[in-house]
């Protein structure tokens, strides 16, 4: 059986954030999407990321704020993503050594096309693999045994 390319699997259309929207628009975007982490594009360019946790740690717990703020001080650059033609394998291995659940999705021209969540390709891999998959990325945010 031929393994399915992310394009296949991926949900299209992803919601961004530009770098300069202050964190106040981010925070009721993600509300309203009910999502935490949210992909920042300058234009169809992948520029960063921002989620829920990067606005509470690096914005309001320094005391900036929220609407004078601009995304681009609060996002993290360098962004793991997978091209839409690989295998949903080759995503899923990168999704298990980043430890990440969503992992966003680009062309060859490395336009945001997708974002690919491990529910989006749990059932193409087996069992196993997904398990082994998720056990990866959840056992750094398992609490510590007492």
């Amino acid at each position: 059986m031929a393994m399915q390319r992310v394009s296949e699997v991926m949900t299209p259309d992803v919601e961004t954030l530009r770098p300069s929207d202050s964190l106040k628009v981010a925070a009721i975007k993600m509300r309203d999407l009910d999502v935490g982490p949210m992909p920042v594009c300058d234009g169809d360019e992948l520029v960063g990321i921002v989620t829920d946790r990067d606005i509470v740690v690096r914005a309001v717990a320094q005391g900036l704020d929220m609407e004078g703020t601009q995304v681009a001080q609060a996002m993290t650059r360098g962004v793991d993503y997978v091209f839409e033609d690989d295998d949903v394998t080759q995503a899923a291995e990168k999704m298990r050594a980043s430890k990440i659940r969503r992992i966003l999705v680009l062309n060859q021209d490395k336009r945001l096309v997708g974002i690919l969540a491990l529910g989006d390709i749990a059932e193409e891999l087996d069992a196993q693999e997904s398990g082994r998959t998720l056990g990866a990325i959840s056992a750094d945010s398992a609490p510590a045994p007492h």
